[in-house]
């Protein structure tokens, strides 16, 4: 992996991670159209990087994981995602990642759902709801954690399926983007420190070096994207997330298939 190869996948990463059309899924499309054979450092890199854009969501919200009750609720949320990401582990790395297929159809199912949904849901941007993270309950914390789960699947994008599961459950919007926001923490956390542990010793001074590129690029593109996305919410849908997901798919479809 070259150094512009790192650069673009940061890019990709701080852009795409919390927005609801798929870190990951873009990661993977972004590797064929650099022409990236699929290998397990490659694999692995495409979990690792993430957590520079995970790190601006701590540097952004510090205070609020020093809320006990914030942190409660976000380890029940995330305890679906952790107990059937470990348990598909082996799977998901080796069959789901780099599978252009699964992230093309997740996408393009992804973003039909997403724009129905959003024509159906009857929460206008303007209205009410759980306006205060707060009151957020534990079970609806444990709900919003099982729709994050369905995101082990490439191309689903985790935070469209906890923005999905926060609105049906009566959230507003900007509530469950910031929920949304703080879950990714312990979630890809635990993911990147899961690989390393089992991957880290395969890895080379090189490797580590782009790694370390690819961290910190994410890492400052991502202080900009959650601010652009907490003024995007404030005044549309998730709308055109979803017919982006859909032409994504489409256009990959030709150039890839």
């Amino acid at each position: 992996m070259t150094i512009l190869h790192s650069l673009i996948f940061g890019l990709v990463e701080g852009i795409t991670e919390f927005l609801p059309i798929s870190s990951t899924g873009h990661l993977i499309l972004t590797a064929n159209l650099l022409k990236l054979s699929s290998s397990e450092f490659l694999k692995s890199f495409e979990i690792i990087i993430q957590l520079g854009a995970i790190l601006a969501v701590v540097v952004l919200y510090w205070k609020s994981f020093l809320n006990i009750s914030n942190l409660k609720k976000l380890f029940v949320a995330f305890l679906p995602t952790a107990i059937i990401g470990l348990a598909l582990y082996k799977i998901i790395k080796h069959y789901f990642l780099g599978n252009s297929s699964i992230v093309l159809w997740s996408l393009f199912l992804g973003g039909f759902f997403l724009i129905i949904f959003e024509l159906l849901h009857k929460n206008s941007i303007a209205n009410g709801g759980v306006s205060d993270m707060s009151k957020i309950s534990y079970k609806q914390s444990f709900i919003i954690g099982l729709f994050q789960s369905i995101a082990v699947i490439p191309g689903v994008s985790r935070s469209a399926a906890t923005i999905v599961g926060g609105l049906f459950l009566g959230l507003d919007r900007i509530t469950i983007v910031e929920f949304s926001f703080l879950l990714a923490v312990p979630t890809k956390l635990a993911a990147s420190g899961l690989d390393l542990f089992k991957n880290a010793g395969t890895m080379s001074s090189s490797d580590i070096g782009s790694l370390v590129l690819g961290f910190v690029v994410s890492f400052v593109v991502a202080m900009a994207s959650i601010r652009l996305l907490l003024t995007f919410v404030r005044k549309y849908t998730f709308i055109p997330f979803g017919v982006y997901r859909v032409l994504v798919a489409v256009a990959f479809w030709l150039i890839l298939f």
